[in-house]
Formats: C-alpha cells, sequence, structure tokens
C-alpha cells in the first residue's frame, strides 16, 4: 500500500465525509484560523470543481447530479504567497422548503457568515436565472466582499458572455473554466487582493499567542488508546480540564508538562469491516478524520500482540492525508510472549513492509498498562511539532539545490517523467508552506509529470538536510513549456 492508496473503506468514507449519502454526521467541520473564502451558488454550476482546482485535492465530489455536495468541506488554497481557507459548499435554493435543500442553505449560510470574502460561481452557458436575481439579493444583503467566477467558459464566446452577470452589480466578474483551469489565476489574484490587512492580522495573533501542541491518539478498538492516554495524563502529574472538541460526543483533553501545552484530541476507533454495522463504522472513519484535521501529531497505537493489520494501514493513510506528523506506538509490548533478542527489529522490519510510505515515522515499543517508554512519548511529539513547522531559509534552500538538484546547461543528467519518454529540466525550487512542510518544484521542457523515483529522491535528501523528523512532506510540480521565442533567444 502506498500513500495514494485507498482502499474500499477509505473511498466510502471519502464519499460520506462530502455528503453524497443518505447519512448526514452532523459533526461541524474545524473552524480556519486564515482568512476564509466561501464558494457558493446554485446546484450544478461547478462548485465542487473549482474547490477542487483552488485547493489541488480531490476532496469534494463532483459529478453531473445537482446536490452532491450536502456538508462544508474545508480546504487550503496559497496564492501569491498568501494562504487562505476555502469552503465548499452545497448548492443555494433560498425557497425550497424540503428537508435536504433546507439543510444545505443553512450550512451555506453558517459558511457565508464567517468568511471574509465570497465566490459566487455562475454557469456561462446557462447565463442569467431567475435563481441567480435570488441568490443576488442574498448575497448583497450580506454586505461581503463577493467575486463572481464566471464558470464553463471555456471558449472565447462564453468568455465575452461572462459580461451578462455584470448586471447584478458586483465589481469583479471573472471568465473561468474550473475544470480545464483556464482564468483561474486570474480568479485568485481577484480573491488575494484585499487579504493583505486581514493575513497580516491574522498572523501577528497566531504569533502573539502560544498554540498548544494538539495530540491525537489513534488507531483500532482496543489497542489501548484510552490506556495511553490515562498512563500520559497520570505519569506527568498534572491538571488536566475537559474542553469541548469539534466532534459530537468528543471531550479534549488538556495536560501541561515541561512548561508545554498539549491538547490531546479523542477519537473513536476505527473499527473492522464486518464487526459491527455499516453505518456506526462509517461514523467512526468520519469522526477519527474530522479528529486528524484538528491535529499537529497523530499517535498511531498499534497491537504488539496482534502484529500489524491492513486496518492499522488504513488508519495511517488517513493520517497521512491529514498532513499530520506520525509517531508510531507499539502498544502492548509486555505482553509479547517470548521475547527474545532481535524482536522488536524484526516487528518494525514487518510494520515498514506493510507501511512502505511512512518509512520515516519513528517506531516506540510501549506499554500503556506498565508505562513503559511511555514518557518518550511527548519529547518526540515536540521535535515533530518543530519540525512541521520547520521553514527553511532561502539562502539554505538554495545551496541545497545547488548541491543536490541543480541542472546546468548543456551538463547535469534531467529529471525522469512517468512514463520515461522524454525528461525535464529542474529549474529552480522554494518552500511553499509549513504543517506540513510543503516544497515547489520548477520544471521546464518535456512533459510534465516528475517520476516517482525522483520526488523520493527529493524528499528524501530534504529529510535528511534538515531533520523533518516524523514529519511529511509535500512536493508539487510547477511546469512551463519553453516557448518557440525563447529558444531562439537562448
Amino acid at each position: 500500500m502506498s500513500g495514494e492508496e485507498y482502499s474500499e473503506e477509505r473511498r466510502e468514507a471519502d464519499t460520506m465525509e462530502a455528503g453524497t449519502g443518505a447519512f448526514d454526521s452532523g459533526i461541524p467541520q474545524p473552524r480556519p484560523t486564515k482568512p476564509l473564502v466561501a464558494i457558493v451558488g446554485r446546484p450544478n454550476v461547478g462548485k465542487s470543481t473549482l474547490f477542487n482546482r483552488l485547493t489541488g485535492e480531490r476532496r469534494a465530489i463532483v459529478g453531473d447530479e445537482p446536490g452532491i455536495t450536502r456538508d462544508r468541506i474545508y480546504g487550503e488554497a496559497e496564492w501569491s504567497g498568501h494562504t487562505f481557507a476555502v469552503v465548499d459548499t452545497g448548492g443555494i435554493v433560498p425557497d425550497d422548503d424540503a428537508v435536504i435543500p433546507a439543510n444545505i442553505l443553512k450550512q451555506a449560510s453558517a459558511a457565508i457568515e464567517e468568511a471574509q470574502a465570497l465566490i459566487w460561481v455562475v454557469d456561462v452557458r446557462r447565463g442569467t436565472t431567475p435563481l441567480d436575481e435570488e441568490l443576488a439579493r442574498l448575497l448583497r444583503g450580506t454586505g461581503k466582499r463577493v467575486i463572481v467566477a464566471a464558470n464553463k467558459a471555456d471558449a472565447a464566446r462564453l468568455e465575452a458572455d461572462a459580461g451578462e452577470f455584470f448586471r447584478f452589480g458586483f465589481d469583479e466578474v471573472v471568465p473561468v473554466s474550473a475544470e480545464h483551469g483556464d482564468g483561474v489565476g486570474d480568479l485568485l489574484d481577484a480573491v488575494v487582493a484585499g487579504f493583505e490587512e486581514i493575513q497580516g492580522a491574522t498572523e501577528d495573533e497566531e504569533a502573539s499567542v502560544p498554540r498548544e501542541l494538539r495530540l491525537a491518539i489513534v488507531g483500532r478498538p482496543n489497542v489501548g488508546k484510552s490506556s495511553l492516554l490515562n498512563r500520559l495524563l497520570g505519569e506527568e502529574r498534572v491538571i488536566v480540564s475537559p474542553v469541548a472538541g469539534t466532534t459530537r460526543d468528543a471531550v479534549d483533553t488538556m495536560l501541561e508538562a515541561d512548561g508545554e501545552k498539549f491538547r490531546i484530541i479523542d477519537t473513536a476507533g476505527i473499527r473492522r469491516k464486518g464487526k459491527t454495522d455499516e453505518m456506526a463504522e462509517k461514523l467512526s472513519v468520519i469522526m477519527a478524520r474530522k479528529s486528524l484535521e484538528r491535529a499537529d501529531v497523530a499517535l498511531l497505537v498499534i497491537d504488539a500482540t496482534e502484529g500489524v493489520t491492513a486496518l492499522d494501514a488504513n488508519i495511517a493513510g488517513y493520517a497521512l492525508d491529514a498532513g499530520c506528523s506520525i509517531i508510531i506506538c507499539v502498544n502492548k509490548w509486555d505482553a509479547v510472549p517470548n521475547k527474545e533478542t532481535g524482536t522488536p527489529a524484526a516487528f518494525e522490519r514487518e510494520l515498514r513492509d506493510k507501511m512502505k510510505f511512512l518509512d520515516w515515522a519513528p517506531v516506540i515499543f510501549i506499554s500503556a498498562l506498565t508505562g513503559q517508554r511511555v514518557e518518550r512519548i511527548l519529547p518526540l511529539a515536540i521535535r515533530a511539532r518543530e519540525a512541521r513547522n520547520r521553514r527553511i531559509p532561502t539562502s539554505q534552500l538554495n545551496a541545497f539545490f545547488e548541491r543536490n538538484v541543480a541542472q546546468p546547461r548543456g551538463g547535469g543528467a534531467p529529471a525522469p517523467v512517468k512514463g520515461g519518454v522524454s525528461r525535464l529540466h529542474v529549474q529552480y525550487m522554494t518552500q511553499a508552506g509549513v504543517r506540513p512542510p510543503t516544497f515547489v518544484v520548477f520544471t521546464a521542457g518535456g512533459r510534465p509529470g516528475l517520476h516517482f523515483s525522483y520526488e523520493r529522491y527529493l524528499l528524501n535528501r530534504l529529510r535528511e538536510e534538515f531533520d523533518f523528523f516524523a514529519t511529511p512532506l509535500r512536493l508539487i510540480e510547477r511546469h512551463k513549456k519553453k516557448s518557440r521565442k525563447a529558444e531562439v533567444g537562448g
């Protein structure tokens, strides 16, 4: 299993999280601390497609059937040095009293209320509709800044038709094709134009308030998650208090130790398929994933007496998808029979074989029952928190590039691409963000799509050089083909 592969259970969880089924979790998603942009519009205009385009993830399910998105789905986008949150909403039908449209309107209204700016998605092919008239009145009444994204403008004639939407009185109308990416850069320019003051205030506030380290203890049922929590609290002998979390019926626990504040996030044990009814299993997956979205570090608890299972790997995949730093805690080590010298190494070899995508995650063998090695967990979590917030100075990153990546014109080995047909020239790289650390590699020539082996090489070298302990790294390729004029000019 690789970090990008999804099992049937994970695909089902994605679908339920997007609200595609009859089941509504009722679990609110975490409120972002960055400036928030809400994507709104009537049904089937391409809101989810635009959300996926802006965030660079396929988190929102898209399709031709109206009403696919019902709940709010949060993501993050970065443009021109600005990082902001994006929320996808369901198609709004203001006067429909049916249960599902009414719930969609309720969710969309909540997103609009907390947003600093709104992207109103309309359909250029359909033109203005009576429902658009109603939505325009609703959006004007919010007093929020509204950018009109005239979607499905994938032809010059349709781009011209986007001007029809100026009639609603909003200053910014941008023709886009969310499916093909046309005009999305212009839309992002318009979105971030008013964010300078908001972004600055948010960053100052975050810098002035010490943020607790958020730990999520995740794993299958009966692997010892609650025992580990109790042991952590008992060993540190600190005052703890229950704090309401963002998942329904969940309670976070605050812990103070050695001058650090920890928020230990409650999670539901993810069940084996067939051990409980289908709806309860989906609920446990959704709740655990919501908890991971709030966490800095995930403590993945594995039962040493049962060995590593496919479900353990699935849960690890959820943590990786959420961008958490990960520490693997092999619990109940005291109950393993006939332990001999080398047994931990043998167990770790099996674990690494079944979780190749977590070859960078540290493994610690513990006993929550006896307290064996539990005292090592919090220092490891602090080290992981430091790594996930690490931003490499430009000078050091440039030096790293020259030593490990640079391909001088006329020399050096060009980077391989997927399929192995052509080669790419890697021009330079930059760090785009933290939590988790994200790097952008700029390529030119050939066909875009760095080969996975080259991506793995870059990530491994970054990890070794800058000590990104227990932390996933993200690598984004930005490709630009050389124009004929540039080739002639040298």
